[in-house]
């Protein structure tokens, strides 16, 4: 079984969008990452760091799903990393209503010696020298390094953001990041500046509208699927990065073909995240429910047309 190692935060999150608000629940970019790639044949593993106010029942629910946390350390008397935010009517924008890095702070992390030879590594939304700090202590070299970052590292650390994106083979970002890290409005334009930095790979979200992927002169597009209900947003690229490095880590091959699959895969598993608060809805879900909805994203997309 191919390993696949996840770095990310491990966290508390309090939501509020139009449809209901919530108190202290869990999650975190790692955690939503984990348990979308627990839905494939991976051996999977987390890094990441929590305070002792930390509750066993999750750490008890990601082993359950066959998700290493050795690897998560608990800092005794620490209290975890604490985020709370707002979204608006349209679910596209939000406001940040606290932010508590509390252990995250003082973030260290060390990549366990059963986990130094991952095949693929997934590198979560963290301080951008935190995230090559695991890249240098791998053993052999990853078939495959993924990248997920934001515009607060663009805003706050771009050099420090530059070496790790140098390192990587792909990145994964949304459209309104892709524009800033670029300077380029045209996403086209946009990818190829951003392969120039050093990935063979670029991945856009954008949201509702579906994700991009480029390599050279490749292009590929996935909608997203139209739903009834979106509750929460919050998590939903951090599930699409878990399904798209899950797909390819079981996989084990890294062809932009392969990475076509993996978009529709984690498109699809991105949908089911959205339909109730934090990761409620990833923790209930199951075989049967994801390959009906691919299904419905293979009926979205297919048809036949005659070319003259």
């Amino acid at each position: 079984m191919s390993k696949l190692l996840i770095v990310g935060t491990v966290a508390f999150d309090a939501i509020e969008t139009p449809f209901g608000k919530t108190d202290k629940i869990l999650g975190g970019a790692a955690t939503y990452i984990g348990l979308s790639a627990a839905n494939f044949n991976v051996d999977a593993a987390i890094v990441s760091v929590v305070g002792e106010d930390f509750p066993s029942t999750y750490i008890d629910m990601l082993n359950a799903r066959n998700i290493d946390t050795s690897a998560i350390e608990v800092v005794k008397g620490g209290k975890t990393f604490f985020w709370s935010g707002r979204y608006h009517n349209d679910l596209n924008t939000r406001d940040t209503l606290d932010t508590q890095l509390n252990v995250l702070a003082d973030f260290n992390p060390v990549v366990p010696a059963a986990y130094k030879d991952a095949e693929i590594v997934m590198l979560g939304n963290l301080h951008p020298l935190v995230q090559l700090s695991i890249l240098e202590q791998m053993t052999t070299q990853p078939k495959l390094s993924v990248l997920d970052t934001m515009n607060f590292w663009m805003d706050n650390a771009l050099e420090d953001l530059m070496k790790v994106i140098a390192k990587v083979d792909v990145i994964t970002i949304n459209d309104e990041e892709a524009r800033q890290l670029s300077g380029e409005y045209s996403l086209v334009k946009a990818a190829r500046a951003i392969e120039k930095m050093g990935p063979k790979y670029v991945v856009i979200k954008k949201g509702e509208h579906g994700a991009l992927l480029f390599h050279k002169e490749q292009v590929f597009f996935a909608p997203a699927l139209p739903l009834e209900e979106v509750f929460d947003p919050t998590g939903a690229g951090d599930t699409f990065a878990g399904g798209f490095t899950g797909y390819l880590t079981q996989s084990g091959e890294i062809t932009f073909e392969q990475m076509k699959k993996a978009i529709i895969h984690a498109s699809n598993l991105a949908s089911f995240c959205v339909e109730k608060f934090g990761t409620e809805r990833m923790q209930a879900i199951n075989t049967q429910e994801i390959q009906q909805r691919l299904q419905q994203f293979k009926e979205l997309t297919q048809f036949d047309i005659e070319l003259v």
